[in-house]
């Protein structure tokens, strides 16, 4: 008997020397284990989530989609379940089960592989990672001992799990970490992905199944492998009634259950996103970079500026109108290749050319070492895909040469709209459709904006001493600068290329869209200067300091545009444009509150006459904002300005507007400027950007929930110093009162200038 227990304490002893020497790496020959302070704070990649301002989750950011939750947040059925299925007497052992562990070389005598971890231990290869390559040492290098010291670590591993913590928690642990397949990690992502349903609530043949994808989730997608889903849910009903958690009538109603899974993709919601989610990390990257935060595995709750009510009011303005924009577009070329050049002929190689720029022509260029035989045959080789439509998704065949030409011909919008007041981005819509125009127009694309850069000049006239009634006459205009050493003119024309010779107000002018009296204003006041007003005001983008910087020449975003128009709604002070409101970690704890930043930038007084000059687009004769009668947004005397912008070959079309509390701006046109409408009649702002904001507009006022209402612009509280109130012409002085609106809409100037225009 001694001999034997003296044998028992030989093996003892081994054992124990073998898990001291495991622990503390001896030599390196086993590799690493996980350390006290990672079994007390495992290191679990946790999906961080983006919400508006208002509560509603809108996207997610993830290496693994995990969103955990608390053992109270999870039905008792999921625990039966994975309990019954996965580990009998996990409430008896301590992390390892003997007869579990033995059974497994029964079953495999009789041919049938089967598992004998128990759930910790299934828990301890999810979570700590004892199987990963740097924890095999110099001794897992040889043949057998691999297994052995991985098995080794898994069950010392084990064991530390259970002092540490309570079964609950090992459960909870467990649940919101394993893998259900489609990158959909945990049980709260899973229930709402295959269910559209919370753990909370799950019910018993859900819990089912999902609990048997955990075997192999690949093989038991209940998308992809209908049949074999409903046999394992239909295996674990059965171990649930085996052990006394579900009776048998029950049994056998839930087992001819169908499955009823939801038709969600994780990828398309959390993952793939929208503009605002792609918007919301580069705002916040490198904040995140500099704080020590990963957004793709820390779990933070990231709250948006954003309303929803507003963005759904701006999504479905888009929809609306873009749809129709696009089916007149394509009546109007038909058959014939949009892409033209100035004098309106096609341009040769045109395809080819943007075809060289993909990653399709760069790859195969790579595979074919150059041989344009090789890469032209596959580029010509038609194949099935699915490709986007107004009507839906839809499968063809194209090769890529027809893929390219099908999405060059889709024009494509951005449209922003702040609260003047704090720089709050209320709605953000970067295109027609994230998932097949990632492209965001909003801040990444920069146009020319047009006209809608002219009250940048007016701004610059009547804050040095300039008013709205002050006169200039429309006629032709020659003026004379030097860019980069070169003497040039500059001669631009108006709209209709008429010049009638007539006295206009600068209110006039600015609301008509006179080429000629901008640019004579331009020249008073120095383009320089006007370049100064449009930076103070928060344009960013290089400017060129040339004379038909006044109409718009140079490229800037709708971001800027909208950020910089809101400074005349607030009084004079900028806000600079806000999408992140707050960043909360998994806790609930705040991280960052992020202010408005507000600087004042012009007066007050100049402020209120810009905005009475904005609204001379829709007051004054020939104004270019007047197609906003079309819309219902004029009720209980509700005031707008805005301005509309085209450039110069109808590739751009603008329209910014300002309400009381709203400032909205949307640009319109193709991926490339050589694709456009070729008439002003079709393919200016006014017919192509106003409507979508009209629209919106018309759609927020009518929302009786909706927090932005009907109303008049702010009445100025200080004194103004300045003539402002011009009587309309053609309309005899004293007949006119101050609140009077003149309206013209059969007359309409937006249209063509030498450089760009309305």
């Amino acid at each position: 008997m001694l001999k034997y227990f003296r044998k028992f304490l030989l093996v003892l002893e081994f054992l124990l020397a073998f898990v001291l020497a495991m622990e503390v790496n001896l030599m390196w020959l086993f590799g690493s284990s996980p350390t006290l302070k990672s079994l007390q704070k495992p290191d679990v990649a946790v999906a961080s989530e983006l919400y508006t301002l208002d509560g509603k989750l809108i996207g997610k950011y993830f290496k693994e989609n995990r969103s955990p939750v608390s053992f109270e947040e999870i039905s008792p059925v999921l625990i039966d379940a994975l309990v019954c299925t996965e580990d009998v007497r996990f409430y008896e052992h301590h992390g390892i089960d003997p007869l579990s562990s033995l059974s497994v070389f029964w079953y495999a005598a009789k041919g049938d592989n089967r598992g004998g971890s128990t759930i910790t231990q299934q828990l301890v290869k999810n979570i700590f990672k004892t199987r990963k390559s740097n924890a095999r040492g110099l001794l897992g290098y040889l043949p057998g001992f691999k297994q052995i010291i991985f098995k080794a670590k898994e069950y010392v591993t084990s064991l530390k799990v259970e002092f540490f913590y309570s079964k609950n928690e090992i459960l909870t642990m467990y649940l919101n970490s394993v893998d259900f397949g489609n990158n959909t990690f945990g049980i709260k992502v899973a229930s709402r992905v295959y269910f559209k349903t919370s753990p909370a609530k799950i019910k018993t043949e859900q819990a089912a199944l999902l609990i048997g994808m955990l075997k192999a989730p690949s093989n038991y997608n209940p998308h992809k492998f209908p049949e074999k889903a409903m046999e394992r849910r239909n295996v674990v009903l059965s171990q649930m009634n085996k052990y006394g958690k579900l009776s048998d009538e029950d049994f056998d109603k839930l087992k001819a259950k169908p499955l009823k899974v939801k038709n969600l993709d994780p990828e398309s919601i959390d993952n793939e996103g929208s503009y605002i989610r792609s918007a919301a990390y580069r705002e916040l990257k490198d904040w995140a970079k500099e704080n020590g935060y990963d957004i793709f595995s820390d779990g933070l709750k990231i709250y948006t500026t954003i309303d929803t009510r507003i963005q759904q009011h701006a999504e479905d303005a888009v929809e609306k109108k873009m749809k129709s924009i696009q089916r007149r577009f394509d009546e109007h070329w038909k058959d014939q290749k949009p892409w033209r050049n100035e004098k309106g002929d096609e341009i040769p190689g045109f395809l080819e050319n943007i075809m060289k720029r993909t990653d399709a022509y760069k790859a195969l260029k790579k595979r074919f070492n150059g041989n344009i035989d090789s890469i032209e045959y596959y580029l010509k080789k038609p194949r099935k895909m699915i490709v986007y439509s107004w009507k839906g998704e839809k499968e063809v065949d194209f090769s890529a040469y027809d893929s390219l030409d099908y999405y060059l011909r889709y024009l494509n919008t951005g449209m922003m709209a702040i609260d003047p007041f704090t720089g709050y981005i209320k709605a953000w819509v970067g295109g027609i459709n994230f998932k097949y125009f990632k492209y965001d127009h909003v801040k990444q694309a920069k146009r020319q904006p047009g006209s809608t850069f002219k009250p940048f000049a007016y701004l610059t006239a009547i804050d040095n001493g300039y008013s709205p009634c002050d006169k200039f006459t429309d006629r032709e205009v020659s003026i004379k600068y030097t860019e980069n050493g070169e003497v040039k003119i500059w001669s631009p024309h108006n709209a209709d290329w008429i010049f009638t010779g007539r006295e206009m107000s600068l209110r006039w002018a600015m609301g008509k869209s006179c080429n000629s009296i901008t640019a004579q204003l331009t020249e008073k006041v120095g383009w320089d200067k006007v370049v100064e007003y449009a930076q103070k005001l928060g344009i960013k983008s290089p400017l060129n300091k040339v004379p038909s910087i006044c109409l718009g020449s140079s490229d800037v975003s709708v971001y800027e545009m909208v950020g910089a128009y809101g400074t005349f709604v607030n009084n004079g002070e900028r806000c600079e444009p806000q999408l992140i409101y707050k960043v909360m970690d998994n806790n609930g704890k705040l991280i960052k509150e992020f202010k408005p930043i507000k600087k004042r930038v012009i007066s007050e007084e100049t402020a209120f006459l810009m905005r009475y000059m904005f609204q001379g687009g829709i007051q004054e004769p020939g104004g270019t904002s007047q197609a906003l009668w079309e819309y219902d947004i004029f009720r209980n005397g509700n005031e707008i300005g805005g301005k509309t912008g085209t450039s110069s070959n109808h590739s751009d079309g603008w329209y910014m507007c300002l309400t009381k509390d709203l400032v909205v701006g949307c640009w319109v046109g193709a991926s490339e400027r050589s694709i456009h409408f070729r008439t002003s009649s079709l393919g200016e702002g006014s017919k192509t950007a106003l409507p979508v904001v009209g629209q919106f507009l018309e759609n927020i006022y009518r929302d009786k929930n909706s927090v932005y209402k009907e109303g008049k612009f702010p009445k100025p509280e200080i004194k103004i110093t300045k003539d402002y109130f011009c009587p309309s012409p053609r309309i005899p002085k004293d007949t006119i009162k101050a609140d009077s609106v003149v309206v013209l809409p059969e007359v309409n100037y937006d249209s063509l200038n030498s450089s760009s225009s309305n």
